[in-house]
């Protein structure tokens, strides 16, 4: 056997040293699939929760490492060079091997156990997570989930939770943040209120004719929003109702109190509540929020990474950056039926979505 001088390490085994190490790593492979999926960037930045300024290095370092261009930049994002797509399709072949250890590691591991908290807005919580957690516990039936629904955002630093669902993003430096998607929001009305209080036309009739009912909390800036687009009308003999937590609010609007600014996704989950096209949308951005070294607890990062999958636009058209018409879900949406959260759903959109 041939031995190196001073550190007497077989000639071989530093042969092998030497192909690993000139071996693209698969951090970044991994992060270039995603870049050419997202079509930008900054989209995958999102995505991974991770700066724009290390995607690039790392898109960089495969570059170098190939002596040849992958990717080449334009004002609409990024395209593959010739020279990109035979990387491409090496790259799908090592993440399928990728995923095939990770499956083959789960079946050797001891079973995700313990306890996660996972704090979430009130609303997003009530009508969207907690229906989505019933099919992740039965996967982890030794895995307690403690989720937290309030419209104040959890302190992930203190420990209030491990993983904060948020419509704020958080400013601290020790937090990793990732954007989960869209929430888009448009008036709503009930049957029950068009038949005593008739179709409001436009957002002048609302002011003069119609109620409304609002929900005061913590990220909704409901109040900004309401001085915005009511131009600080007096609320007594405007507002029917106002409420602190979502499940109320929707409630109110479901029941016909009055008119109410509701989640697009409000159709997909029951109720025959009306959208009202009268010019005012809302929207905010949803981040996924956690310690940066969350990942590193094997219950805490499956949370993660199906609270990702959960919020994912491209399964569930209502959560993309793009406004979706809630009279369009039922065609953008190909996925199982979801919990109808409210009573009298209609059937055709039962059947659809």
């Amino acid at each position: 056997m041939h031995v190196s001088g001073s550190m007497a390490v077989p000639v071989g085994e530093q042969a092998a040293d030497a192909a690993a190490a000139a071996a693209p790593d698969w951090e970044s492979i991994r992060i270039f699939l995603e870049v050419v999926r997202r079509g930008s960037f900054r989209s995958a930045s999102e995505r991974l929760g991770m700066s724009v300024n290390f995607i690039r290095s790392r898109v960089a370092r495969l570059e170098h490492h190939y002596k040849v261009p992958l990717l080449t930049r334009h004002v609409d994002g990024v395209r593959l060079t010739a020279e990109g797509q035979h990387i491409l399709a090496a790259a799908r072949h090592m993440e399928e091997a990728s995923f095939a250890l990770s499956r083959a590691s789960h079946q050797t591991m001891p079973a995700i156990a313990g306890e996660v908290k996972l704090a979430v807005t009130e609303g997003l919580g009530t009508f969207w997570v907690a229906p989505r957690l019933i099919e992740f516990q039965r996967t982890y039936p030794d895995l307690l989930v403690d989720l937290k629904c309030e419209m104040r955002s959890a302190d992930v630093l203190r420990l209030e939770a491990d993983a904060s669902i948020q419509l704020e993003r958080p400013q601290s430096a020790d937090l990793r943040v990732v954007k989960l998607g869209r929430l888009h929001s448009m008036p709503f009305v009930s049957p029950d209120y068009v038949e005593i209080y008739g179709m409001p036309k436009g957002l002048d009739d609302v002011r003069k004719n119609h109620r409304i009912v609002l929900q005061m909390a913590d990220q909704t800036r409901t109040k900004e929003l309401y001085d915005q687009f009511c131009h600080g009308q007096d609320q007594v003999g405007f507002v029917a109702m106002r409420t602190n937590v979502s499940s109320a609010h929707a409630w109110a609007v479901a029941k016909g109190a009055g008119i109410g600014w509701l989640p697009t996704y409000v159709p997909a989950v029951g109720g025959s509540m009306i959208p009202l096209d009268i010019g005012v949308q809302f929207q905010f951005d949803i981040w996924l929020t956690y310690h940066q070294d969350a990942r590193r607890i094997p219950r805490v990062k499956r949370m993660i990474e199906w609270t990702v999958d959960a919020f994912d636009g491209r399964a569930y058209p209502w959560f993309r950056d793009e406004f979706v018409h809630p009279r369009d879900l039922a065609k953008e949406y190909s996925g199982q039926p979801l919990a109808n959260m409210f009573a009298h759903m209609p059937r055709s959109l039962a059947k659809a979505v």
